[in-house]
């Protein structure tokens, strides 16, 4: 079975193509959106989702979210005595929402369709592709995720469009695609974006407000405070959806903190955030040759979206209302899952078809004679210039620069810098050449590059007619084969709670994590709830377990909602 995931920053979601339409799972809480959090208990216990960021709150040197950012990257993240990279605990995330389909369908998942920030480079496109193989998925492709937005949109609308932008902000990164709908053909004609911008980097900025306007007490530990304090600036942010002023209460230790923020406060926090937004827009626009009045619609993805101030800022700058006929949390999900039952041929969508594009221009580094006649070493010749529709293939032409040169070294690199040293080494490959006086030796280098995201490149020396072939499908810092199972193995040999226990664990950990935030006659009420509970868990006996438990959830909802003042 194909499926479609979602592997987000903040959260991650699933679907299947299904009956002529896409549908979202839901996980063991019922919910169709799993926090990307993952928590290592001292015993190896793994925790997913909620439970997850309950236990951040409650122990943040054992839990971590928003991983994502560090994917691609060689960035060790230390979960008690544990020790991972980013696409190990996506793989641990993309496992749970493999289990929570195989639930759902009572179907083995053997492949997906996954999908990446448009603007994700050749390293962090690859690490999600390993991080598929270590949680057992044959990947199929990764799928830009605006692309997915637009392919959820038009399958939606099922109208013919002018261009429209998909503006997608999610809670580590921004994308905007210039898309185009006609005749069932969904065609990206630009992408563009940010890495490093996303809703965490909203909820940081009410952070740092608070840490320049309030007293915390020193002994609590640093990454506890930072845990709290993300979660309560986050829900501060969330409440500024439908209110002009959020008031949350923080406990730390035996004392309580009331923050608040108003949302003029914030929005004026938040505008060099807002402004960065403009760039992408811009370039996404310069590459398809259009002007902002050639816009069809504006389609809002991603939960950041939900934000008043990214809502405002996009009107005044496209001088419209954007479209909400999308859900913001759910539609790229919902565009891999339609991806996937594209590439398994399903018939209800045998009329629609898909183009993308290549996010980045890749090429060589070459040498240059500046006006001075000295040579200029490092520079980078483009030979695919991004936003170009994929598949394609370009051919240039290059010579070799020495007398009786033997040898010429060919450096592949991915970016937009004139100098490779700021671009992103793909690859490297070296051969030798006929020894002749400089520029007798000519060759023609041929890159091709696939919907995949893969890169095939062939040199041929015009002199001897010999071609070499590289397939850049894998960078020289990724694991073997070998190291890649034996990863596998540990991660495999990682505790998970049984299915039809996970809500009951979740109710424990948001009662714990409830505890140390309240103090009094509060704290003492969460302290008995919680003995009652664990009795009746005692008991085995499923009636009074899901009446207890639908009891405490109820108490619980209403204590959190006290607790934001």
């Amino acid at each position: 079975m194909i499926v479609g995931i979602d592997l987000g920053t903040t959260n991650s979601a699933a679907a299947v193509f299904e009956n002529g339409e896409a549908r979202l799972i839901p996980n063991a809480l019922g919910d169709v959106l799993t926090p990307s959090a993952v928590a290592i208990l001292a015993d190896g216990t793994t925790l997913v989702g909620k439970p997850a960021l309950n236990h951040w709150a409650l122990k943040p040197a054992e839990a971590v979210t928003s991983f994502k950012r560090f994917i691609g990257t060689n960035r060790t993240i230390k979960l008690g005595r544990y020790s991972f990279k980013a696409e190990d605990l996506s793989a641990i995330v993309l496992r749970s929402l493999k289990e929570d389909i195989e639930a759902a369908t009572g179907e083995e998942v053997t492949e997906a369709v996954i999908t990446v920030p448009a603007y994700f480079n050749d390293k962090q496109r690859k690490a999600t592709r390993r991080a598929g193989e270590l949680a057992g998925l044959k990947v199929a492709r990764l799928l830009n995720e605006p692309t997915a937005a637009a392919l959820a949109f038009g399958i939606a609308d099922k109208e013919d469009r002018e261009p429209f932008l998909v503006f997608d902000l999610g809670g580590g990164t921004f994308d905007v695609s210039i898309v185009e709908m006609f005749d069932a053909i969904i065609e990206v004609r630009a992408s563009s974006g940010d890495n490093r911008l996303g809703g965490d980097d909203f909820t940081n900025a009410i952070v740092a407000h608070w840490m320049e306007t309030e007293t915390f007490p020193s002994d609590v530990r640093r990454n506890l405070l930072d845990a709290r304090l993300f979660q309560a600036a986050d829900t501060a942010r969330r409440m500024l959806t439908d209110e002009t002023e959020a008031r949350v209460a923080l406990t730390l230790g035996e004392r309580r903190f009331d923050l608040s923020i108003t949302a003029d406060r914030f929005e004026a926090l938040a505008e060099p955030l807002l402004t960065r937004l403009r760039d992408p827009i811009l370039r996404s626009l310069r590459d398809s040759d259009l002007r902002i009045e050639a816009l069809s619609d504006i389609v809002l993805v991603g939960g950041a979206t939900r934000m008043p101030i990214v809502r405002k800022a996009i009107t005044k700058m496209f001088g419209r209302f954007p479209n909400h006929i999308v859900h913001p949390d759910h539609a790229v999900a919902i565009g891999a899952a339609i991806q996937a039952g594209l590439v398994a041929r399903n018939a209800a969508l045998e009329e629609v078809r898909l183009t993308d594009i290549c996010p980045f221009t890749l090429g060589i580094e070459v040498t240059e004679h500046d006006s001075h006649g000295r040579l200029r070493p490092g520079l980078f010749s483009p030979i695919i210039s991004r936003n170009s529709p994929t598949p394609i293939s370009r051919t240039n032409n290059y010579a070799s620069m020495s007398d009786n040169q033997s040898h010429i070294r060919l450096n592949i690199y991915q970016g937009e810098s004139r100098e490779v040293a700021n671009n992103i080494l793909l690859g490297t490959m070296e051969f030798p050449i006929p020894r002749k006086p400089a520029g007798q030796v000519s060759i023609d280098c041929r890159f091709t590059y696939d919907s995949s995201g893969m890169l095939d490149v062939d040199v041929t020396i015009a002199e001897t007619g010999k071609t070499l072939s590289v397939l850049i499908a894998d960078d020289s810092e990724a694991p073997s084969p070998e190291q890649l199972e034996a990863r596998r193995k540990q991660l495999a040999a990682l505790k998970t709670h049984p299915r039809d226990m996970a809500e009951n664990q979740y109710v424990v950990g948001w009662a714990a994590r409830l505890y140390e935030e309240f103090i009094d006659d509060r704290r003492e009420h969460i302290g008995r709830m919680l003995l009652h509970f664990e009795g009746v868990l005692e008991t085995q006996e499923p009636r009074a377990i899901t009446e207890a438990r639908d009891a405490m959830t109820a108490a619980l909802t209403e204590m959190e909602q006290d607790g934001r003042l």
